[in-house]
């Protein structure tokens, strides 16, 4: 297999183990709150994780590669703040939408959100993920593989809430599949238009604007939504859950 298919079949497998985090929503519903706040606490925990051990630092490496350490310093934390205020005008015109209660309708829109988020997420890692291997089979495997994990509950932060404020098996799967799609989109993208363009700056500053998105949403709309549903206590069990979770790849 050469590394070209390779690449996208690293990519495919990477994206679409966001599909895995749709089972939750099989489980048996005997506690409704106490499984969306679960759910989002964990997808929090997980987010802030990713932002601030992979992207934050990969953004700084990747810069460093061409620029000097001020300016490196300069465009990532730019970038980072760019993508804050880029999510906060998603959710300040993102509608909310068929839920009639206040609290559901609060849920959908941070199923919507958090789908845009990890769609923006996805596509530069599809196109780091191909390039990567396209060079480097080992590292575009360790990548896919880094991927795949945080990818799982990125699935659980956008079917949950879209299946308990909607009570819709299919339009939680559907959003959910819609973000998976994004990951192979990006090494296609990669493939036909940007092999010769995408440099270490561009994904430099992509990856330090899509932590500002990811922080953004776990701090404003993950966590406040999930206080609503249930006690705080577990609320920072199930986010502390979340960061070992993501923390146990540095074991490997």
């Amino acid at each position: 297999m050469n590394n070209t298919l390779l690449a996208f079949l690293l990519t495919f497998i990477a994206g679409f183990s966001t599909m895995i985090g749709v089972l939750v929503i099989f489980i048996k519903k005997k506690n409704h709150d106490k499984i969306v706040m679960a759910s989002l606490a964990f997808a929090a925990g997980v987010m802030i994780t990713v932002s601030v051990t992979d992207l934050v630092p990969e953004s700084l490496v990747l810069l460093s590669n061409n620029l000097s350490k001020i300016t490196t310093i300069i465009i990532s934390f730019l970038g980072l703040l760019l993508g804050i205020v880029i999510s906060m005008i998603i959710d300040y015109y993102l509608p909310d939408k068929p839920p009639q209660d206040t609290k559901d309708k609060s849920l959908f829109k941070v199923g919507i959100i958090s789908m845009i988020a990890i769609i923006l997420h996805n596509l530069p890692e599809g196109i780091a993920t191909f390039v990567a291997t396209s060079s480097d089979v080992k590292l575009g495997l360790s990548l896919a593989i880094a991927i795949a994990m945080h990818n799982i509950p990125e699935g659980i932060s956008i079917s949950v809430p879209i299946y308990y404020s909607t009570g819709s098996r299919k339009r939680a799967i559907f959003y959910t599949l819609v973000s998976a799609l994004s990951e192979p989109l990006g090494a296609l993208l990669a493939f036909i238009f940007l092999k010769n363009f995408v440099n270490d700056t561009v994904l430099g500053i992509l990856f330090s604007l899509i932590a500002g998105i990811m922080l953004q949403i776990s701090f404003c709309e993950l966590l406040p939504t999930a206080r609503r549903y249930n006690n705080k206590k577990y609320l920072l069990l199930f986010f502390v859950i979340g960061v070992i979770f993501m923390l146990f790849k540095f074991l490997f």
